[in-house]
């Protein structure tokens, strides 16, 4: 039987991995789970694995948090040995986290073939850790599943050409799934909010909450908004912990700061939020595919056909810019069929893996 093993270590893996490991299993692949802990907090793990049904991980690192060399290097290191145990026929790594990278080079070294989900994502600044990871990974898969067009061009200038498939989003797949079955009109009841007359923000990365002038302009920025209009925010440990440290707390006081949320709450908040904030990759393109608009807290932006149609809006951590995107009635872009797939992405890509490794045997 057809052996993958698959890497996984936050919240944008967790939610590719949900529809990955139903495809193999639909597909009578053997799926072996790695979760390296980058996620260890219960509210962005455990919450994760439940509310989506995903398979419990064969092996949990425990890896936490600490620098991008201990990360990686420890990932490497663990990852290595189960690799050496398990002789999977394919190495499958999400998105661009030091558990990505990690798990990259050990495939390339110990030449098991790397399959890469979310392949072909280019952003400036070049030396952001998550552009660094993507791209070093790019370069060592032997299966490249890009979830746009845009993405499989990227990877052409780079010379990249051989095992690369638009396949579309698997975050596509699981978003209509869970959209099909969810109240959103009893989630934004539960939390207080009507239809397009509440923000849903959220800000986790470090080049933002690591640096308090940056972290400060954005919490100015959510505080003026939430005068307006109620905003729902809810609390990455990370964010949390920068917050405390700095003595930002009174920021806080007007919004609607909750705990990490259920992957089907956020479906129905994205859904009819009058606009969402945020620094992270998946949001900013869930919030497209929920057909709101978006407000970027980045310099440059993965997505970037979401900012060149109009539909979403690169702020960075301006002040005067993320209030002004907030509260104007600037008119989006329209929504582009197809741009993410067709909502079979996991399927193509079980496929794709099998009758490759299949015509290799």
């Amino acid at each position: 039987m057809l052996k993958v093993l698959s890497i996984v270590g936050a919240r944008p893996q967790f939610i590719k991995e949900a529809v990955i490991t139903k495809a193999f299993r639909e597909k009578g692949i053997q799926e072996v789970l790695i979760h390296t802990g980058q996620h260890y907090d219960a509210n962005m793990s455990d919450l994760f694995f439940s509310d989506l049904q995903i398979k419990k991980p064969d092996y949990n690192l425990g890896i936490g948090s600490g620098s991008h060399a201990y990360q990686t290097g420890t990932g490497m290191m663990k990852i290595e040995e189960i690799v050496l145990k398990e002789k999977p026929d394919v190495l499958l790594v999400h998105g661009d986290t030091n558990a990505t990278i990690a798990g990259a080079l050990v495939g390339a070294k110990l030449k098991v073939p790397v399959a890469h989900v979310e392949a072909g994502l280019r952003q400036t600044p070049k030396d952001m850790p998550e552009e660094i990871n993507r791209v070093v990974t790019d370069h060592v898969s032997r299966y490249l599943f890009c979830p746009t067009a845009l993405a499989t061009n990227n990877l052409k200038a780079e010379g990249i050409t051989a095992g690369v498939f638009f396949t579309g989003d698997v975050m596509y797949d699981l978003f209509l799934s869970v959209r099909n079955e969810v109240n959103i009109e009893e989630t934004r009841t539960r939390y207080s909010v009507r239809e397009t007359e509440f923000f849903f923000a959220t800000l986790h990365r470090d080049f933002n909450t690591d640096h308090p002038e940056r972290l400060r302009s954005i919490l100015e920025a959510f505080a003026e908004i939430a005068n307006h209009c109620p905003l729902i925010l809810p609390v990455h440990p990370r964010t949390r912990k920068a917050i405390q440290s700095n003595g930002f707390g009174d920021y806080l006081l007007n919004l609607n700061v909750i705990d990490p949320i259920p992957y089907a709450d956020t479906v129905a908040l994205l859904s009819g939020a009058k606009c969402v904030i945020t620094d992270s990759g998946g949001v900013q393109k869930e919030a497209y595919f929920a057909g709101t608009p978006a407000l970027v807290m980045m310099e440059d932006t993965g997505w970037r056909e979401l900012v060149e149609m109009g539909f979403n809006t690169l702020v960075d951590a301006d002040k005067e810019k993320i209030i002004t995107g907030a509260l104007s009635e600037k008119p989006i872009g329209e929504i582009t069929p197809g741009l993410f797939g067709n909502g079979d992405a996991g399927s193509r890509i079980a496929g794709i893996i099998a009758e490759a490794v299949e015509r290799c045997s």
